[in-house]
């Protein structure tokens, strides 16, 4: 590849690592092109780019953007296809899921939250993670709840009363 073809390479790897807030490196060398097109396919329903990209030029678009990527240096080795997503654990998700009894693709390490995974036993953790949209439903169930007990105590104080002044209007 000439120079020029792997700046440009560089420079949209790089790119694409600032339109992402989190990416995973995974494994993907030893499926076939029937997996990796199934693999493809899911990525692309769950909106994460898969790329599969040299690990020289994935460390120089990191570089590039100016951030401290120094903790992923000993997960770049052999092949590497790199799954983004604005999702924290949609990847990890697809990852667990689709390597059900194959363990690939396997993961080597990913960049998720400002925080560095390295490792294979880290997906469990990951997929662990609660979304923006998972924690502001949270919230938002948690705000609900002393107010439902509320009306459910207003509720149930009146038909308290009104169960005693039936009693005692019958007698």
């Amino acid at each position: 590849m000439r120079k020029e073809d792997k700046t440009i390479v560089i420079e949209k790897i790089a790119v694409t690592i600032g339109e992402y807030t989190n990416f995973y490196l995974t494994d993907i060398a030893t499926l076939d092109a029937a997996k990796t097109s199934s693999l493809r396919r899911e990525c692309n329903k769950e909106d994460i780019k898969l790329v599969v990209v040299k690990n020289t030029l994935f460390k120089k678009a990191l570089e590039k953007t100016g951030g401290d990527f120094s903790a992923l240096e000993p997960a770049l080795k052999g092949n590497t296809a790199i799954l983004f997503s604005n999702n924290a654990n949609s990847p990890a998700k697809l990852i667990k899921t689709f390597a059900k009894g194959t363990d690939i693709p396997k993961l080597k390490a990913a960049y998720v939250q400002e925080g560095f995974y390295i490792g294979a036993e880290n997906l469990d953790l990951l997929v662990s993670i609660k979304s923006k949209n998972e924690l502001i439903a949270d919230v938002i169930a948690l705000l609900q709840s002393p107010a439902k007990n509320v009306i459910s105590a207003l509720n149930s104080g009146g038909q308290t009363i009104h169960g005693v002044l039936k009693t005692l209007a019958e007698r």
